[in-house]
Order: structure tokens, then C-alpha cells, then sequence
């Protein structure tokens, strides 16, 4: 470990977070040591007498009953499996010239190279210490370089930690610049060497992954209350050493950004920018793009593609952007990879899995699709089943067809239908027509276009909820109708999960992170009944379009499905969506649709 400021502020923390280990270990020898005394004492004819009997009778059960407690709690704190990222793994075979970029960082820098590299679906990067015998076995050093995963080999120094990259980075960072944002990360090797804070890692990591075993579910009595103890020690250590760890983490992070100065420090100015705008093109392709695709059980294999993509359309839009898709001439990150297709697939995978709880393999209900099949595939499709949706809820709730000269006669569903619901005054909302016993969102035989959708007993109003506050009668009876159908069909059994037949090349070996609480981290909320009604209308409005006025179903990198008219996309449709619901007043829309040649009263395809 260097001379840097702040690695010696981290040693020094290191050292405090193995007190508190040795005070730990002081409490739990020390009835042991006054039991040994004890017995000592009468071994040689001194401390006698029945005061000093009855105190070797209870002192000695006692610290051995607190050596067995101290025993397990230190055996479930070496054993318990830390957490761990998932990750994609990238081998070197798959990689040479990104592990050469790395491995040329190290030597730069003098520390230990990585141990290993794998990709994250997220705008970050880390270092992961990935020693512990829960996670497989470790990849071996060759040479102090990067090695590849699988190979066994004896080691007398200790494997460093394994370096994680932000998958998007590889697509959107030219290679100078992700060498520049890699160059501090990767000094950070050089204080993880330093066997006092490798050591107080080790410890807090056990503590952390202790509490997670005690905080499992168990059923069990008596392992549960054996449990419970174990994490209350396990908390209660984590609460003493938490200040000199997060410190710790601190002087570390200090120690790796000083000796990374030297190392291309100008461009990382310039790096830095690139990582705050790929996150924002990364959150926005996910939230606008990806998240429709994976609602509608279809997974975009191209997600880190789609970033470059997003950004150089938003440098098209945004004049703050400009400059930047002037950098795509350069030679992009990815191309140190083999097969970028390949890992990005993964990724895409990944990031399916971690943001929206997606099977870890392709099946019939989860399969993967190509940006140019995202038009037709997904927002096409999802359009309809939308507008279909929206139809069979009217269906419910006795709404005729839509009446007029123009009408069709064989009662097809129309835009009209929808409209004329929504606009007539006399609709009401009379939630005491509404059966008492029916169960939540289940259509009642009489119910009709005035009654609300029936509760189930203790159930909340839907009139309660304040997103309806703001809407009309009709608008807000068919959103908590639309919200109550899809409630339904979501918690209809799904079909199991498909396991792929065989392991992926970029299948992590060492993939044991919990994946029982998918999604680990949810994109958005679940959507309210005013959105859901929104993106209902306009599902209805765009079908109508595509059947009836020629338009195309379309893609926008930074605001998902749209509607193309005439090759142009149609960005004024939300605001007189929004004046139907809130006002009831179809005027602006029936002008637009006039406008664009759009005939509310043709039938359409529903999916």
C-alpha cells in the first residue's frame, strides 16, 4: 500500500474495525479464563472452600455454554455467503485487448491487477472482493496479470478483487475514456492488498452476511430462536465498527483517486461528463423503451446498442448535447470485446431480470426481440391488447355501441364508442349499485355504464383515491375498472419460469446472488388509475389511426412507442388525451383526428 494520505487513514480505521473483533473475542474467552482460574485454584489445594465450589459449579457450565455460542456465531460468520452483484463474466478469451487495457492500468498505476472482470446492466463501476469459498473458486493469478476464470492454481499472495464495468460505458465510451474512468477504480487494488483492511473486510462482510442469514425465514422454533441470537450479535458488532468501516471505505476511495491523478487526468474530466450522460440515456431506455417490451413478455437483446442510439438522438434534439455524437468516429469500448453481441445479449438479460423480474431464460412467454422488430413486435401488438382491454371492460360495464349514420351496424368496436362514453353527461357514478359481496374488480351480472366496480367487503372506495380526484364521473368509473381488469390478469398464474437447456457462454459460474425478490430494483411504481385510462385512450386512439388513416406504429430512443404519420412522428396527442379524462371534453381530440384524416367511427383491429 502507497504512501497516500488517505491509505493510511484507512489502515488506521482497519485497525480499529479489528478491535472491536478482538473485544468481541475478549468477551466471549473471558469466563472461559476465570473458569480455568477457578479450576486451577482447587487443582492446587488454594481457592477452597463452598463459596469457591459453588462459583466453579456455575462459572464453569456457563463459559462453556458461552465457548459453544461463541463458536457457532463465529462458524456461521466464516460460512454465511456474502452478498454478491450479478454480474455478466467476461473471460479473457472473450476480452484480450479490455484485459490488456486493465492490466496496462495496473502496471501504471503499481498496484495489483483484477482478478477478473464481469459487466453490470448499470452506470457504474466497482471493485467486488469475490475470495470468499461460498462464490466458487477464485480465478488464479498468473504472472501478476489477469486471469481467466476455471483455471486452478496455487497461490502464495492474496487474489485481488474482481472489477466490475457498467455495461453501458463499453458502448457509449470511447476506449481513452473509459481508461481514464477505469484509472481510479482500478488503484483501488492497490489498498484492498493490505492484508488489516482485506482482514476488516472480511470481518464486516461476515457480519453483513450473517444478519442476512438470521433475517431468513425459518419456521423452525428452535432455529429461529438460535437465529435471532446470532443476529443480535452480528447487529450488534456491525453497530460498533459501522463509523471505522464507512471511513475505512473512505480514506480507501481517497487513497485510489490521489494515485490515479497521474494517469490521464485531463480526459477524465472530459470521461466524467460522458458517465452522467450515459446514465441519463440508460434510465431513460429502460423506463420509456425497455419496460413496454418487458410488460408485454418481450425482451430487448440490444439494450447497451440502444443506449448509443438514444444519446446521439438526444444530441440531435438538445443543442447542450452537441459535439458529442461528433465522438462516435472514435474507436468505441466495445470493441475491445470479441463479440459484443454476444455480451450485450447477456446484459440485456440481466438487466430484464434485476429491473423487471424476468425469467433467467427465453420461452414461449419471455423471448428476446431486435430493434427493428420493436415497432411491430411490441408497440403494435401492445396497442392492441390495450384497445382490446378497453373494449372488454365497456363489454362490463352494458356500454352500447357507438350509434350515428356512420356507425357500423355489426357493433365492431370503435373509437367512437369510447368518446361518446366519455363525454355523456348523464353518465354517474353510483357506487352503492354496486353488489356488497361481490369480489374486488369481478364484473356483476346487472352492472351497467353508471355503477362503479364492485368491492369486496372493507375494500376502499375507488372515489377515495385522490389520482381520480381530478376527473370525470365516466372517466373516473372506467380507470378503476381498467385498473381492477388488469389487477385480475396479473394475478392470474403465469406458466413456470423456462430454464435454459443448456449453460450461456457468458453464464456466470459463480451466480449465487439471491434472486428470490425479483425485481431487485423496480424501474417505476406501479402505474395509477389515471395513467392506466391515459395509455388506454391512446392505445385506442393509435389503433384507430394505424386501421383508418395509414400510420405506422414507431420507435423514439427517448420516449418509446409513438405514432408515425407520413414517416413523422406525432408529439401533441398526450395534452387532449389528458383534457377527455380530466374535463370530459372531446372537442380538441375530435380536431385533431379531423385533422390527420382519422375516422373515430371506422372499426378496428383489436388485438
Amino acid at each position: 500500500m502507497g504512501v497516500e494520505a488517505g491509505a493510511q487513514a484507512a489502515r488506521a480505521r482497519a485497525l480499529a474495525v479489528l478491535r472491536t473483533r478482538s473485544r468481541a473475542l475478549a468477551v466471549a474467552l473471558l469466563p472461559a479464563a476465570v473458569a480455568v482460574i477457578l479450576l486451577a485454584g482447587a487443582a492446587g489445594d488454594r481457592l477452597e472452600g463452598p463459596v469457591w465450589d459453588a462459583a466453579r459449579w456455575v462459572l464453569t457450565p456457563f463459559a462453556v455454554l458461552v465457548l459453544l455460542a461463541a463458536a457457532g456465531i463465529a462458524l456461521i460468520v466464516a460460512r454465511a455467503r456474502p452478498a454478491m452483484s450479478p454480474t455478466v463474466p467476461v473471460t479473457e478469451e472473450a476480452a484480450p485487448d479490455l484485459y490488456r487495457m486493465v492490466r496496462d492500468l495496473a502496471d501504471r498505476l503499481d498496484v495489483p491487477a483484477p482478478s477478473a472482470i464481469a459487466l453490470t446492466p448499470d452506470c457504474d463501476s466497482w471493485l467486488e472482493d469475490r475470495t470468499h469459498p461460498a462464490h466458487g473458486p477464485p480465478p488464479a493469478e498468473e504472472h501478476h496479470d489477469i486471469a481467466g476464470p476455471g483455471k486452478q492454481a496455487h497461490r502464495r499472495h492474496p487474489v485481488p478483487p474482481v472489477l466490475v464495468i457498467g455495461s453501458p460505458f463499453l458502448w457509449w465510451m470511447r476506449v481513452g475514456e473509459l481508461r481514464a474512468v477505469l484509472a481510479p477504480v482500478i488503484a483501488g487494488t492497490g489498498p484492498s492488498a493490505h492484508p488489516d483492511i482485506a482482514a476488516a473486510r472480511r470481518f464486516v462482510r461476515g457480519l453483513d452476511a450473517a444478519v442476512a442469514v438470521a433475517s431468513a425465514p425459518r419456521r423452525e422454533p428452535v432455529s429461529r430462536l438460535v437465529l435471532a441470537g446470532v443476529g443480535w450479535v452480528a447487529r450488534l458488532l456491525l453497530r460498533s465498527c459501522r463509523g471505522h468501516a464507512a471511513e475505512m471505505e473512505r480514506g480507501v476511495a481517497a487513497a485510489a483517486a490521489e494515485r490515479a491523478q497521474a494517469v490521464d487526468y485531463g480526459l477524465r474530466i472530459v470521461a466524467q461528463e460522458q458517465v452522467g450522460l450515459a446514465y441519463a440515456g440508460w434510465d431513460r431506455l429502460l423506463t420509456r423503451v425497455a419496460l413496454p417490451a418487458w410488460r408485454m413478455g418481450r425482451w430487448p437483446s440490444r439494450l447497451d446498442a440502444g443506449v448509443v442510439a438514444a444519446l446521439t438522438e438526444l444530441s440531435r434534439r438538445d443543442r447542450l448535447a452537441e459535439g458529442f455524437a461528433s465522438r462516435l468516429g472514435e474507436r468505441p469500448a466495445c470493441d475491445l470485446l470479441e463479440e459484443p453481441g454476444t455480451v450485450d445479449e447477456a446484459a440485456s438479460l440481466l438487466a430484464a431480470r434485476l429491473f423487471h423480474g424476468g425469467p433467467a431464460g427465453s420461452g414461449p412467454d419471455w423471448s428476446p426481440v431486435a430493434w427493428s422488430e420493436y415497432p411491430e413486435e411490441v408497440v403494435d401488438r401492445k396497442w392492441r391488447l390495450d384497445a382490446a382491454r378497453l373494449h372488454r371492460v365497456l363489454d362490463t360495464m352494458g356500454v352500447r355501441p357507438a350509434t350515428g349514420p356512420a356507425a357500423p351496424a355489426t357493433g365492431a368496436p370503435t373509437l367512437s364508442r369510447v368518446l361518446d362514453h366519455l363525454t355523456d353527461p348523464g353518465t354517474a357514478w353510483t357506487a352503492g349499485n354496486a353488489p356488497a359481496g361481490s369480489p374486488a374488480g369481478a364484473p356483476a351480472a346487472s352492472a351497467g355504464p353508471d355503477t362503479a366496480p364492485p368491492r369486496a367487503p372493507g375494500a376502499a372506495d375507488p372515489l377515495d383515491d385522490e389520482d381520480l380526484s381530478g376527473t370525470t364521473a365516466p372517466s373516473a368509473t372506467l380507470a378503476a375498472r381498467l385498473s381492477a381488469e388488469l389487477a385480475r390478469e396479473e394475478a392470474a398464474p403465469s406458466p413456470p419460469a423456462p430454464s435454459p437447456a443448456s449453460p450461456s457462454p457468458t453464464s456466470d459460474p459463480a451466480a449465487l446472488w439471491d434472486d428470490r425478490s425479483l425485481p431487485l430494483f423496480p424501474l417505476q411504481p406501479p402505474r395509477t388509475a389515471r395513467e392506466l385510462l391515459a395509455d388506454h385512450l391512446t392505445a385506442m386512439v393509435c389503433c384507430a389511426a394505424m386501421d383508418t388513416a395509414g400510420a405506422t406504429p414507431g420507435l423514439d430512443w427517448l420516449d418509446g412507442p409513438t405514432l408515425l404519420i407520413d414517416g413523422e412522428r406525432t408529439a401533441d396527442l398526450a395534452p387532449k388525451v389528458l383534457t377527455l379524462i380530466e374535463d370530459g371534453d372531446a372537442t380538441p381530440l375530435r380536431v385533431w383526428l379531423s385533422q390527420l384524416g382519422i375516422r373515430p367511427e371506422k372499426p378496428v383491429r383489436l388485438g
